[in-house]
């Protein structure tokens, strides 16, 4: 060990066994140079800093407490798991986080033992902990299983489902609520502390049994007034009363962040033979020793490589407006004109761009929460009075609604407005935020209309597009980051519903764009052009209805018909192929090739290099056209 080292405790740390020993002051040295080695990495990497941050201690408990990875240990979310990771054995690739080979962002059961279940959309740790603490119970183990879940993430519909459910069972599950918001319990203090630690022995649970036995000899109205005297006692001193009415065994609220409460508490419920779940109530800081001390705590939720003195992001300079910006700039434009604009989010208002947009409209502007099912329906709701929504959610999240977007908003023909962001391919979260599948998801359901912004300034068309369809649901999807740096429209205009625009004539090949794949498909024509080949270049704008003029006209006038999109298999070639298969046109020799994101999920790495993978760069587009022709020796291979 090196006398130099900031971290000499944490070095000695290989695994979460090696904790076991610790005494509590030990454990609060690891928990500070833990804390120090997660503000380095992160420094270096970027990634999700302040969520971890907040779970130091409780993370360095857990671990101390329970036999991981026999117990198993399920983090909601999980962009809180950098200090999780650091201590199981990743610390030395911890400075790969999120980029291309390197750790995932999130936890995931091929990267590592301790990883029992992966996550990076919210609320499915009480759910999953549930169904590993019955298999356990079938299999006749005697495990802990352990389920962490922050307070926004108890917003979720989900998580009271999953809560229902366990409580209403006899297997035993520990439920660990992070409420770093203070949304839930006041202060916390040395009373609180007491109590928890009183209300969590083994003795405190036998004398209320024993009670409550006893209550049962008395008359009906003494135990009924017992009873009821004990829970709101409870509720009041720890706002627990509402986890005792689903049937949870409530311990709190207690400090995250202080070791010797964490601790006693934790034994306590590990070493407890009693059946049925227990919640453990704990309040933490997020971003504590870093962004709290900085006031600044949505700053540094998601942060990109910063100085570790002055906490500086090293940012580039954007050459263009983000697409996220665009569109809330083009609906504050809309909502100016007509006040039936409304918007929704589901705790997404700076990721969507709808915090710009509340500014100006607080009244017209909602954030429901976690909860997207809600969301869509809370919007079918507003437009059968006649109101304008538009549902702003990402791609990957959208997903967690579908059924509301088929029986709420799709069947009763409501004209919803879908804004979907982070479409296509997003870099560094990964493949569970790729925005992948809603070409396919919505492409199949009856009566949609669905565009796709090639560019800023058709983002900016689409968006006034949308307003003007009153009388069925539509969505328009857009990509992450900066758009093309074009000027700008003053003011969106309508576009001609299912008509698409050539934006480059040729002869032999014609490349179909749909999405934000139409600066690539220009420039792989130019290296076609090198080869001889003279290219058409076209913009389908919508998937559905299709231009099925400009279809036909394209496969009758080329030898070949590459579709291009920024999603999986099932989406815009799909209904391109459709067509022309009606229309009898995939039966003279035309060569067609659907260009998808390839049937697998890909990993975290810079959106550039996960393009390259699927194939969608311009190299690509240019070789698909190579291959099609039989020239496949003229390839020159992509490089990242």
């Amino acid at each position: 060990m090196s006398d130099q080292s900031k971290t000499p405790l944490l070095d000695s740390v290989k695994a979460p066994a090696d904790l076991r020993d610790f005494s509590s002051d030990q454990l609060k040295q690891v928990a500070d140079e833990l804390r120090q080695e997660t503000i380095d990495a992160v420094s270096i990497t970027g990634g999700h800093l302040g969520a971890g941050l907040g779970v130091i201690e409780l993370t360095v408990a857990l671990h101390h407490v329970f036999e991981t990875p026999k117990d198993r240990l399920i983090w909601d979310v999980s962009h809180q798991t950098y200090p999780h990771k650091i201590l199981t054995g990743r610390r030395d690739r911890i400075r790969t986080l999120r980029q291309g080979g390197g750790l995932s962002g999130f936890t995931r059961r091929v990267e590592s033992e301790y990883d029992p279940f992966g996550a990076a959309h919210s609320s499915t740790s009480i759910s999953a902990g549930l169904g590993m603490a019955v298999a356990r119970d079938l299999s006749g183990g005697a495990n802990n299983v352990i389920s962490v879940i922050g307070d926004g993430a108890m917003s979720a519909g989900m998580a009271y489902e999953a809560m229902n459910n366990a409580g209403s069972m006899d297997s035993r599950l520990v439920v660990i609520l992070n409420d770093n918001d203070m949304s839930i319990a006041p202060a916390v203090g040395a009373m609180s502390a007491y109590l928890s630690r009183l209300i969590s022995s083994k003795g405190y649970r036998s004398l209320r049994k024993v009670a409550k036995e006893m209550a049962h000899h008395f008359p009906k109205s003494f135990e009924q007034a017992a009873r009821r005297a004990e829970e709101y006692a409870r509720g009041f001193v720890t706002g627990g009363t509402l986890f005792e009415e689903m049937g949870f065994y409530y311990i709190g609220p207690i400090d995250g962040h202080n070791i010797d409460h964490l601790l006693p508490v934790l034994r306590n419920v590990r070493d407890s033979k009693a059946s049925g779940p227990v919640l453990i109530h704990v309040v933490t800081q997020k971003g504590k020793g870093f962004e709290s001390d900085r006031g600044a705590g949505e700053k540094y939720h998601s942060v990109a490589k910063f100085d570790l003195v002055t906490g500086t992001q090293a940012k580039a300079q954007p050459k263009a407006p983000s697409y996220t910006g665009v569109f809330a700039d083009a609906l504050i434009a809309e909502a100016e004109k007509d006040d039936r604009v409304v918007a929704v989010t589901a705790a997404m208002p700076s990721g969507t761009g709808l915090d710009k947009f509340g500014k100006h409209f607080p009244e017209r502007c909602f954030d429901v929460g976690i909860a997207e099912q809600h969301a869509v329906t809370f919007a079918a709701g507003l437009a059968t009075e006649g109101y304008r929504p538009f549902a702003t959610i990402y791609s990957t999240f959208l997903q967690r609604a579908y059924d509301q977007i088929v029986h709420d908003v799709a069947i009763q023909s409501l004209p919803v407005r879908f804004a979907i962001d982070r479409a296509g391919l997003v870099g560094a979260d990964g493949s569970t935020h790729h925005g992948s599948f809603d070409i396919s998801y919505l492409g199949c359901l009856p009566g949609f209309v669905l565009m796709a912004a090639a560019d800023e300034a058709e983002l900016v068309h689409m968006v006034a597009t949308a307003v003007s369809i009153d009388d069925r649901p539509s969505a328009f999807r857009y990509p992450r980051g900066e758009g093309e740096g074009l000027e700008l429209p003053a003011m969106g205009v309508a576009l001609e519903i299912g008509k698409g625009r050539i934006l480059r004539e040729g002869a032999t090949v014609a490349l179909l764009s749909y999405g934000g794949r139409l600066g690539e498909c220009l420039k792989a024509a130019d290296e076609l052009a090198a080869h001889g080949l003279s290219t058409t270049v076209a913009d389908a704008r919508f998937a559905k209805p299709l231009d099925e003029d400009l279809v036909q006209r394209l496969a009758r006038e080329h030898e070949v018909l590459i579709t291009v999109e920024e999603g999986a298999i099932g989406g815009f070639a799909t209904q391109v192929m459709t067509s022309l298969a009606r229309n009898g046109l995939l039966d003279s020799g035309l060569k067609i090739r659907p260009m998808t994101i390839p049937d697998e999920f890909i990993d975290h790495d810079s959106p550039a290099n996960q393009y390259i993978q699927a194939g969608l760069s311009a190299s690509g587009i240019a070789a698909t056209a190579l291959c099609a022709l039989g020239r496949e020796d003229e390839v020159v291979p992509a490089r990242a």
